[in-house]
């Protein structure tokens, strides 16, 4: 394509209201550009860019019908460009799948012009680039097209960037990545710390606001926790104003830590291995695509959804065990693809003059039986159990979205009692999704349901659990009024005390120099329900965290500290890494005994 201009949306000049979205990265290839206006359009996206020459351009975005799923009503997710201030189309109103619509040929001359993203509604138009080029054909919508046709045209380096070697990298920056790269760091090791987001804290960040649930400093190994209480937010609470999630906090912890290099805004995207070992990775900017490799000696996938460990090649599962693998009585007989879901919470907030909200026709079809009468969507508002929690990812999110849309323009517009909701507003809707659970790497030993009922204490034992066995299914009412469309779940709680998890756990079978730490690590699903809140997680991390340095010192494997310096990592454990000389404040949600559905959780 000669003479083609492409304006990838990361790279505007100007965001204006619209947000950056870059978790569906490896989906689509990028971080695009989401109009999350609750309702309200939000302010123009601007940019500039050169014209090589004079002609005709034809216009092409790269973009996708969000609500084409679920209904056949016109979307709401819809935008119009303009060029010199002159219209080149409507645009989101298409396919369901990310492609490459058609806009108006405009003539341009040689140099400086003007670009203009108007968002129409407010409800989540979003495009990934612009392309403007003298070819009449488009690009084909595959993902290899399009990479290959941006590498080229933003003239994007072949090699990545060198950007250091390690004692020990950690990829995923929630509260178990953070735990492992403070814990690593205080005891001598150097490390690189890669997050793909802006923001650090994983479900408990100021982007999906989910609560700390279970307890630090308990079991064999009480000194386990005080690390997360340094930085962890003092106050309580799922789907609650942004400051309560202390996001400044978390990233003062690791910037005060001088063995450690953060990497913000980088998604790892390719792993080179030698035999059965990793020796660096490449990460990919979130917003400008240039590339950089990091080495190391040792790896940690904290990233939840098992993402180094997928590309590394180790052996993963996801979803539900049939009986027959594990032994477990709870478990059904056939193995299925069913996970817990993922949360999109929401809340609403009250003004002293009535606020409208529109009445619309393309969300789910309710009634005065179906509609929740609440103010808050908690963690119960659960989405994609049956779908793919990663190929699906984004259609999952997007339907946590609509289901939030849809209760609440009822509640709105058409409730028999809407004049109690007259002067209530949306005041947040997350657009990230807080996932529960996708892919779990395997380790050395599988978690199984039967150790922890029967309390099977490991030599190993590290970390101590506390929740319940918690497991997650759709409300069976929700399911009977939408089925394979539930939007709200249930918890099934197995009540059981503080079980210490086997270190063999926090490392790969097949990637012998990689760790694991967070809801990814070496469990059956059943499982996963007691290990996967975030003060259990944070601990494995701490626990990752002095074992790769004793690889380190030792120069051996994360296997071998199990076979060979076992109590040396059992004395680290007894001291722990964190400070007990600041205010102790985890003191709040500390065990799930009811699985209550409340508002105020």
């Amino acid at each position: 394509m000669n003479s083609s201009i492409l304006l990838p949306a990361s790279l505007f000049a100007d965001y204006g209201g619209w947000v950056t979205d870059s978790q569906f990265f490896d989906l689509i290839g990028s971080t695009y550009l989401l109009a999350h206006g609750l309702g309200v359009a939000v302010a123009d996206a601007k940019t500039t860019f050169t014209a090589p020459a004079d002609g005709e351009y034809n216009v092409y975005v790269r973009t996708r019908n969000w609500t084409q799923y679920w209904s056949e009503a016109p979307t709401p997710g819809i935008f119009e460009i303009f060029v010199d201030g002159q219209s080149v189309g409507v645009f989101g109103n298409e396919s369901s799948e990310w492609h490459w619509q058609r806009g108006a040929k405009i003539t341009l001359t040689e140099g400086n012009h003007t670009v203009v993203v108007k968002d129409l509604t407010g409800f989540d138009g979003r495009f990934d680039a612009i392309l403007l080029t003298k070819s009449n054909r488009a690009p084909k919508d595959d993902l290899a097209t399009y990479l290959s046709l941006r590498k080229r045209l933003l003239a994007l380096p072949q090699a990545p960037e060198r950007a250091g070697s390690y004692d020990f990298v950690v990829v995923g920056g929630g509260v178990a990545g953070m735990c492992a790269a403070i814990a690593a760091a205080r005891t001598g090791s150097r490390v690189a710390l890669i997050q793909d987001r802006k923001v650090l804290g994983g479900n408990n960040s100021s982007e999906i606001r989910v609560g700390l649930g279970g307890r630090l400093n308990i079991g064999l190994y009480p000194s386990l926790g005080y690390l997360l209480n340094e930085f962890a937010p003092v106050t309580k609470g799922n789907a609650r104003t942004a400051d309560i999630y202390e996001d400044e906090k978390k990233l003062a912890a690791v910037l005060a830590e001088k063995r450690i290099t953060l990497f913000m805004g980088y998604r790892v995207t390719d792993v080179a291995k030698k035999g059965d070992r990793i020796t660096s990775v490449v990460a990919t900017d979130v917003v400008n695509h240039s590339r950089i490799r990091i080495f190391g000696r040792l790896f940690a996938d904290c990233t939840g959804d098992a993402n180094l460990g997928v590309m590394a090649g180790a052996e993963w599962s996801m979803g539900r065990e049939a009986k027959s693998r594990y032994g477990e009585e709870s478990a059904p007989e056939t193995a299925d693809t069913m996970t817990m879901g993922a949360s999109l919470q929401w809340y609403c907030l009250e003004d002293s003059v009535a606020r409208p909200f529109p009445d619309i026709d393309w969300g789910l079809k309710l009634d005065e039986q179906s509609v929740q009468v609440v103010r808050r969507g908690q963690w119960y508002w659960e989405v994609g159990m049956r779908d793919d929690q990663i190929a699906d990812a984004e259609r999952i999110r997007d339907y946590g979205m609509y289901v939030a849309y849809s209760n609440w323009a009822y509640l709105k517009n058409r409730y028999s009692k809407r004049e109690d909701y007259a002067c209530s507003y949306l005041g947040w809707v997350s657009h990230v999704a807080g996932k529960r659970e996708s892919r779990r790497i395997i380790g050395e030993f599988v978690l199984r349901e039967q150790d922890l009922k029967n309390n099977v204490i490991y030599p190993d034992g590290s970390a101590s659990t506390s929740w319940y066995i918690d497991q997650h299914y759709p409300d069976p009412e929700n399911s009977l009024r939408f089925p394979g469309q539930e939007y709200l779940s249930c918890g099934h709680l197995d009540p059981m005390g503080f079980y210490p998890i086997p270190y063999r756990c926090f490392y790969s079978k097949d990637v012998v120099n990689m760790f694991m730490a967070g809801r990814d690590i070496s469990v059956s699903h059943i499982a996963l329900g007691t290990v996967r809140v975030m003060r259990t997680t944070a601990m494995m991390g701490e626990v990752v965290g002095m074992a790769a340095t004793i690889c380190r010192r030792r120069r051996c494997l994360p296997r071998d500290v199990y076979y060979t310096h076992l109590e040396t990592l059992k004395q680290m454990m007894r001291r722990g890494v964190g400070r007990t000389d600041v205010p102790y404040t985890q003191v709040y949600t500390l065990i799930d005994t009811t699985a209550a559905r409340s508002e105020e959780c």
